[in-house]
């Protein structure tokens, strides 16, 4: 009788919440419309189920051998198409600077690498280093295909025996907000070395600084990965990133960027910039400029073209017209040939480490 009684009184509470519910304000006092409701739910699952539809297409092996076949190609092509120009340029350069420059490059590589390993470690999957070689170098020959998510989906693919598909997605998704937010900190440091000495455009780059680092918190980051995993229709991650394994990745990323400047300085210097600090710093300043540019500009291979013009505006004071031309052109090649070697030896390098590496810990690390 008294669980009659309770079960009446539970239905009856039931009911009453349902009027309190009925009786909530219209859309004029803050609820949201059912138009607008349905709308919003609608362009999500529209986006959602593409982006379903984009990582089965992603999964298939002919898709995967495809994407790289052409995206080595392009790479290629990107080397080939210059051939000429860059034969003349090279002539402009004695070979020690050209091989220094060379080996600057591969360690940028490297070290954006490293950052990448120790991103992926801190979401709870560490791999040996030979077989992340092979996932983020044959991976990053996916940029040359225009888009900036291709090497995100490639390398994802190319792990999945070894680290569940959206941890690896996240640990590259994580690496390019955190390249950028550190090029904007290395070109708010580098901006007193302009002409003029900044102004009022160290201020508006510190304004870009602090929207960035405060997306990368780990609260903040997690939480929106695990939405956005959501949206797709997938697990949300095991494991948030962490502040101690964010600050490890970006002092990865800061070195990165100053050996690009310093392969810039190498291919400069020759060509009559002053061997100084000052123009270190512009090509440091104005590679991480020309990176972050290139990033916004998705539908150029590795943000061609738009790199190469905030280069050149970085180091023209310390160079002419005709060097600066050189000069951007030499990196360009020396990156893309980079990318290409690296893939190569990253490949070989990882076919050895078959064996998945131990299941990481659940939920229990990062700040989560």
């Amino acid at each position: 009788m008294q669980g009659r009684r309770r079960g009446s009184h539970h239905a009856h509470g039931e009911r009453a919440r349902g009027r309190r519910r009925d009786r909530q304000p219209g859309p004029g006092f803050g609820a949201e419309s059912p138009l607008t409701g349905s709308a919003r739910g609608g362009l999500l699952g529209t986006v959602a189920d593409l982006g379903r539809r984009l990582l089965a297409v992603a999964q298939s092996r002919p898709a995967r051998v495809g994407f790289i076949t052409v995206a080595v190609a392009l790479a290629a092509w990107a080397l080939w198409s210059q051939w000429p120009e860059v034969v003349q340029a090279v002539h402009r350069l004695d070979a020690a600077h050209l091989v220094a420059a060379a080996v600057a490059t591969v360690a940028n590589l490297s070290l954006t690498g490293l950052a990448w390993r120790a991103l992926l470690a801190d979401l709870g999957a560490r791999l040996p280093v030979g077989l992340a070689a092979r996932v983020f170098f044959v991976g990053q020959v996916g940029k040359y295909v225009p888009g900036s998510l291709w090497p995100m989906i490639v390398q994802a693919e190319l792990a999945k025996r070894h680290v569940a598909r959206r941890s690896t997605a996240a640990a590259t998704f994580v690496l390019i907000l955190l390249s950028g937010a550190s090029a904007l900190l290395v070109v708010l440091l580098t901006l007193p070395f302009g002409p003029g000495g900044g102004g009022s455009r160290v201020r508006w780059a510190a304004l870009l600084v602090l929207p960035a680092a405060a997306l990368l918190h780990p609260g903040v980051l997690g939480r929106l990965l695990d939405r956005g995993l959501r949206l797709l229709g997938r697990d949300p991650l095991e494991r948030w990133t962490s502040l101690r394994g964010t600050a490890t990745a970006t002092a990865w990323a800061l070195a990165a960027w100053f050996f690009a400047g310093l392969q810039v300085w190498l291919l400069a210097v020759p060509l009559g910039a002053p061997a100084t600090w000052r123009t270190l710093a512009l090509a440091i300043g104005g590679y991480a400029l020309a990176w972050a540019i290139g990033l916004v500009v998705v539908v150029a291979p590795a943000g061609a073209g738009a790199r190469e013009v905030a280069l050149a505006a970085f180091l023209s004071p310390v160079l002419d017209r005709g060097a600066v031309v050189v000069v951007v052109l030499l990196s360009r090649v020396l990156f893309t040939a980079a990318d290409l070697a690296l893939a190569g030896i990253g490949f070989a390098a990882g076919r050895g480490d078959l064996t998945p590496p131990a299941a990481p810990a659940s939920s229990s690390g990062g700040a989560r």
